[in-house]
């Protein structure tokens, strides 16, 4: 039967580059990509759980790789977009999601320190990367860039300075690339996490968990790697061209509630 609508929603084999896809929600955007038929590369910085991830993926016969990727360094960068358009023959998909976060206070004798990592990871590497991959994201039918910010990125919390600058940034950097870019098809956006369960948080005990997602969240609970994952996918569809340029809040409400 033919169908009533026109735009695609399967990114089937599809080429996406996912940085920092060892755990968290990375893991969960390399998992549910390859689930909906894309050519997944998975990138971190231990080579020993990119190895893990690639089998488990593979194992359900799904298309996957593996690159030892280090987001600070722009040889390893260059080297990660060459191997994956040498495998592949190009790339369809950039998701910078890889992150750091480093809580200090303004007079901190190592503040200046914890910018520059920080700055380095969140925001130079997502413009390095991107700016390595262009030229081939330029190539494809549907190019996609979507940038992971965080609610830091909408707000602010003590002792957070360098992180919630850095992710300020990320959400310019989405806005200005989304302009320049459009005119060549490639749409950029950004997805903006609250609170969830990754490898940030699972340090929080779980009753502070609780009372925090209580007090702040309107769905009372933290978000799931998977619940971010499934938004990032959305921005990556076909059927999702004319999006570009949104910053969408992952975060059960977390930002809207005022009381």
């Amino acid at each position: 039967m033919k169908k009533l609508s026109e735009l695609s929603r399967s990114i089937d084999n599809k080429i996406a580059l996912i940085t920092g896809a060892t755990s968290g929600m990375g893991l969960a955007t390399a998992k549910l990509f390859s689930d909906q038929g894309a050519q997944v590369i998975v990138t971190d910085l231990n080579e020993d759980k990119i190895n893990e991830v690639v089998k488990e993926i593979s194992s359900y016969g799904k298309k996957c790789y593996g690159i030892k990727l280090d987001v600070t360094n722009l040889d390893e960068i260059k080297s990660a977009v060459a191997e994956t358009v040498k495998l592949f023959g190009g790339i369809d998909i950039l998701i910078n999601n890889a992150g750091i976060s480093i809580p200090t206070l303004i007079n901190d004798e190592n503040y200046e320190e914890y910018w520059d990592k920080t700055f380095n990871v969140l925001l130079k590497a997502q413009v390095q990367l991107i700016r390595e991959a262009l030229p081939f994201i330029q190539k494809s039918e549907s190019g996609r860039i979507v940038n992971i910010s965080s609610t830091e990125g909408l707000g602010a919390t003590p002792r957070q300075s360098p992180y919630t600058s850095a992710k300020h940034g990320v959400i310019g950097l989405t806005k200005s690339l989304a302009v320049e870019l459009g005119s060549s098809g490639i749409t950029v956006n950004c997805i903006c996490p609250g609170p969830i369960r990754t490898g940030m948080t699972e340090k929080i005990p779980e009753e502070d968990k609780k009372l925090y997602a209580k007090r702040r969240v309107p769905l009372k609970r933290y978000g799931e790697p998977e619940e971010v994952a499934q938004a990032t996918l959305n921005f990556c569809l076909p059927s999702s061209s004319f999006i570009n340029g949104a910053v969408l809040p992952v975060d059960g409400g977390l930002t809207i509630k005022r009381a």
